[in-house]
């Protein structure tokens, strides 16, 4: 088995790095906060003292950080993977980024004979700790070839899209479809309360029609138990959201409604719900309408 390296051990990466260690890959670990990585370190990984000295240690660099700059940062920082890294390794960066920042961390990586792959995920937390994301590659199709069975651990459909960036294209074209569906599921049953309509009715009523979708299963029953606690915070969609329309303006694509998405979002950021699961977009439209949708 190849030697694992995973930097970045959040809500994501910490379930995602002990189901490779649960698959018996050897791996050594980094985080700027010590609290995870002794986690990690006790499920079995080594503890690594920066990205560089992962790099060093590693065939396969996994890197799962919050944005653009995260990785920027330790893929090419002071202390970073193109320091430690050896010629032939490849990076994995399973962040969700913008695809621009994935082709030019690449074209700098390839001058050191290290090959990258942006392989963002879907899924948010259930589907990390289960190992059943949704993983959408972008790079060579040769390092595909060589990780391919390691990210099969980590997700159930694991795909390779096209060249380094198109991973990331795919990752924004789920999010925009992702958030428009929370906030359509928003506007509904918060028309249904309004109107004196039990919500789980609704829901129960349309689940296994047209508008019965993996979304609508997995936030509805937040929303109905008002739990906001964060499978994929608002905070984070709505650097995915940025991400989109910048590529959009990159691109000369117009996106209004994944737009109109961002406004509540960061509505809601500047109420303080910024950690909250990106199910809390109802509360939006929960505020407008004077209702709130319970069971």
């Amino acid at each position: 088995m190849k030697k694992i390296g995973f930097i970045g051990l959040g809500i994501m990466g910490k379930p995602m790095a002990k189901n490779l260690l649960k698959a018996g890959y050897p791996m050594v670990a980094y985080d700027v906060r010590p609290e995870p990585l002794a986690e990690v370190v006790s499920a079995g990984a080594a503890a690594g003292h920066s990205a560089r000295d992962v790099a060093s240690r590693s065939e396969v660099i996994i890197t799962m950080l919050p944005d653009s700059p995260d990785v920027e940062a330790a893929a090419l920082g002071s202390g970073g993977i193109i320091e430690g890294a050896n010629p032939g390794s490849i990076l994995v960066d399973m962040s969700s980024i913008a695809p621009r920042v994935s082709r030019e961390i690449s074209a700098r990586l390839a001058g050191k004979g290290v090959a990258m792959l942006d392989a963002p995920v879907s899924g948010g937390e259930p589907k990390a700790i289960e190992g059943t994301l949704a993983i959408m590659v972008g790079g060579p199709q040769e390092a595909f070839d060589q990780v391919k069975d390691l990210l099969g651990v980590m997700g159930a459909s694991v795909l390779r899209v096209g060249e380094i960036g198109s991973g990331n294209t795919a990752k924004l074209a789920n999010q925009i479809i992702v958030a428009l569906n929370i906030a359509a599921v928003s506007e509904a049953l918060v028309l249904a309360t309004k109107a004196g309509v039990n919500p789980e009715a609704v829901f129960q009523a349309i689940r296994g029609g047209l508008a019965g979708s993996t979304v609508l299963e997995a936030k509805v029953p937040m929303m109905l138990a008002g739990n906001f606690k964060p499978g994929f915070r608002i905070e984070l969609h709505i650097k995915d959201l940025v991400n989109a329309l910048k590529t959009a303006t990159e691109l000369d694509v117009p996106i209004p409604l994944a737009g109109r998405v961002l406004e509540i979002m960061q509505a809601l950021r500047e109420e303080g719900r910024a950690r909250d699961d990106h199910s809390g977009i109802v509360q939006f439209y929960e505020k407008l309408a004077k209702v709130e949708v319970r069971r």
